[in-house]
């Protein structure tokens, strides 16, 4: 299907409700009409079920005006989403999960705290599961922290290069506070569907973009 056919068939799907409820009102208005001349000279329409007739026409246009509102607004709102992705391509961001990729002595990963802390500890594991590397680091304040592991493990050697996960625990005075854990990606492109933007991330991974806490 090329663009002009496609381009016509959403115009056509677009208009079927509206023509579709243009007939009922039309209907509608005729069944009216020829109640009204028919009506027994003795016995009129009652005023209050006229009014109730005239109200039910009056609230299925309200209807139609509605709908059309609310797909202007939706398209509107999907464009700015693309917009908004699109300027993403090649930025680093921070995304909800808890791996890190370690890249001549580098990885960055982030930390989520919906209220502050006395202090955050970072444990960082292979893909074994085994620790390689602990890290306390002093209080922060409620919001999003960006954090970077320079591949230093606690035996002191550095790490080899590769992928691992992390996981953060946040304690004020004495308790644990909520820690959401944040994945570094690189975005390599987008990806939309009717209903969202997704950001294609490497490593094959994905994220939406409602999901970015920081940009790089």
């Amino acid at each position: 299907m090329n663009a002009i056919e496609s381009a016509t068939a959403v115009t056509t799907t677009a208009a079927t409700p509206k023509l579709a409820i243009r007939e009922q009102e039309d209907r509608f208005l005729r069944l009216l009409v020829t109640q009204l001349r028919n009506q027994d000279p003795l016995n009129p329409l009652d005023n209050a079920q006229l009014t109730s007739q005239l109200a039910q026409i009056s609230t299925v246009q309200g209807l139609e005006r509605l709908n059309a509102t609310l797909n202007a607004l939706l398209s509107n709102a999907n464009a700015s989403q693309q917009l908004a992705a699109a300027s993403l391509v090649g930025r680093g961001v921070l995304v909800p999960g808890n791996g890190l990729t370690l890249a001549s002595g580098n990885a960055l990963f982030g930390v989520e705290l919906p209220e502050p802390a006395d202090k955050l500890t970072v444990t960082i594991r292979d893909a074994s599961g085994l620790v390689v590397h602990q890290a306390e680091l002093g209080p922060r304040g409620a919001g999003v922290h960006g954090l970077r592991w320079d591949g230093v493990t606690d035996a002191g050697v550095t790490a080899a290069e590769g992928r691992y996960t992390f996981e953060v625990k946040a304690v004020r005075g004495g308790e644990s506070v909520p820690a959401n854990s944040l994945e570094f990606g690189r975005v390599d492109a987008i990806a939309r569907s009717a209903d969202k933007v997704t950001l294609v991330l490497g490593g094959g991974r994905s994220a939406a973009l409602s999901d970015v806490k920081q940009v790089f």
